[in-house]
């Protein structure tokens, strides 16, 4: 397929399909074609979503484009600097927007729904993130925040930043997420051994460490839940 999309019929045009019937009719390959306005010479831009899309992992879906180094972008025909960028902010957008529409009101009264929400920003990182998120006492979202990023597998959290960080927010429990680059969130005895660290600072403190979650790659362990309520850290 090496036609420009004028020259696909109209019912087969991105564009047209588009404004005919919605952009929920679709595939994933057409919607970014239309983000991505125009191919190569060679390629159209069909053709270099759908190439993008092969090369984003076995899902091949849009999601995998996030976890694809610049380089990895930056070698398929019709994929530039400025297309490179273009990419970069359709994926940040899409988290935002998404974050935006659940944020109002929103209540991590289950290890599911903290895992969830953070789920899309962490299961691909190549580096250990520790993130806060602070809650007040019905479980209802205050805030989060990045403490610390690491280099492969091993990121440092100090447990007076992130009680420091909850007491100015005057949040009244925390949960503490990580993530596993391997895509395995089995914890570790060093996982075990700073989530006991935390707890007791947190009684001193009088704020509950609510939870520890690791995050692996579309899944994740709750610590309280692995530990029966922290009772065998």
């Amino acid at each position: 397929m090496t036609d420009t999309l004028k020259e696909l019929p109209e019912r087969e045009r991105p564009y047209e399909r588009c404004e005919e019937y919605g952009a929920k009719v679709l595939s994933d390959a057409e919607l970014l074609s239309v983000m991505l306005r125009c191919g190569t010479r060679d390629h159209n831009s069909l053709e270099v979503a759908t190439e993008i899309l092969k090369r984003s992992g076995p899902e091949m879906s849009l999601s995998g484009i996030e976890n694809m180094a610049d380089s990895e972008l930056l070698a398929i025909p019709g994929i530039g600097r400025v297309k490179l960028i273009l990419l970069r902010c359709l994926t940040e957008y899409s988290k935002r927007l998404w974050k935006a529409r659940v944020r109002s009101g929103i209540n991590f009264n289950t290890p599911e729904k903290c895992a969830a929400f953070f789920m899309e920003d962490m299961r691909h990182l190549r580096h250990e993130e520790v993130r806060a998120v602070l809650l007040d006492t019905k479980a209802n979202y205050i805030c989060s925040q990045i403490l610390t990023k690491g280099l492969g597998d091993r990121s440092l959290l100090s447990p007076r930043e992130l009680f420091s960080y909850a007491l100015k927010h005057d949040a009244s429990q925390v949960i503490v997420l990580h993530n596993h680059p391997s895509g395995d969130p089995t914890p570790s005895p060093e996982d075990r051994e700073i989530t006991r660290q935390l707890i007791m600072a947190g009684r001193v403190l009088n704020l509950k460490l609510a939870d520890s979650i690791i995050i692996g790659d579309g899944t994740y362990v709750s610590m309280r839940e692995k530990t029966d309520g922290f009772k065998q850290l």
